[in-house]
């Protein structure tokens, strides 16, 4: 029988080889992308978000550790189809649950740098383009 441990490796080693939504959305109407300075990890959510403020599509894109970007598409899984009010409402620390083992300080980094960067992206619609 596996151990908590080695469940919760082959979790996240799903969810980086086999990731939810990651990609562009076509569509989006809120978007956000940030990135680690301490380990160049950069992590970019694109949402659609419905008249009342539900999350009806989300997706991802970065590039990064198992860490950074197996968080994100759990991040994702957990929060598709919310409203913006769980989103403000999911912690950090709720964060660091989702993901499950525990991590060093600088890894926690890793970990919570997707939900930071959807913590931005609800607050930050998509413009439109202006030619020059």
């Amino acid at each position: 029988m596996p151990s908590d441990e080695e469940l919760y490796q082959e979790h996240i080693l799903d969810h980086y080889e086999d990731p939810f939504h990651r990609g562009s959305l076509a569509g989006a109407t809120h978007a956000h992308e940030d990135k680690n300075p301490l380990c160049g990890d950069v992590v970019r959510i694109e949402l659609k978000l419905d008249a009342d403020g539900k999350i009806i599509d989300a997706y991802f894109s970065g590039e990064g550790c198992v860490i950074s970007q197996a968080s994100a598409s759990m991040l994702l899984e957990k929060l598709q189809g919310k409203s913006v009010d769980e989103v403000k409402q999911f912690s950090a620390e709720d964060m660091l649950e989702l993901y499950g083992p525990r991590l060093t300080p600088n890894r926690q980094k890793c970990c919570l740098l997707s939900w930071k960067v959807l913590q931005s992206a609800v607050h930050s619609p998509v413009g439109v383009s202006r030619k020059l």
